[in-house]
């Protein structure tokens, strides 16, 4: 699976979406941002499958940043089909939630999260933290290839 230069926004509340593409923009990230709305549309961008059949998943995004809190497939259960699956197992997911659960931070990591990051509400606090997250994901961090 080769790498592509976009990054997986999985979240369903419409102003986080907004907050996130305005923060990346404004920290100047190159990067192509697709959002997936709920689970299901999530894991048919990865698996090319649903409203995304015919895409091919061999290109796989840069990172998965995943919200918990989804509509039809929960953001625990997306993390635990890509870890199941030979073809993305190695994808970097940032687990990117409001949650302050103690048990979320725990299950994200059991099932293989990379990062588990808590949404600042503030404004500039979040364009930092998205800053932050493009400078290391995107530039810093190696990842082996996906098969």
């Amino acid at each position: 699976m080769n790498r592509g230069r976009v990054i997986l926004l999985v979240e369903d509340n419409e102003h986080d979406v907004e907050l996130t593409l305005r923060a990346f923009n404004k920290s100047k990230t190159a990067n192509k941002i697709v959002v997936a709305r709920d689970g299901q549309e999530a894991l048919d961008f990865l698996f090319g499958a649903g409203a995304h059949a015919g895409r091919d998943s061999r290109n796989a995004p840069e990172v998965v940043l995943l919200d918990l809190k989804l509509p039809k497939v929960d953001g625990l259960e997306v993390l635990r089909r890509v870890r199941a699956d030979e073809r993305t197992r190695r994808l970097p997911v940032v687990v990117l939630t409001s949650s302050n659960e103690e048990k979320d931070l725990v299950s994200s990591y059991d099932l293989g999260a990379n990062s588990f990051v808590r949404k600042p509400v503030d404004f500039t606090q979040f364009t930092d933290a998205a800053h932050q997250l493009g400078l290391y994901w995107l530039v810093l961090n190696q990842t082996p290839p996906c098969v």
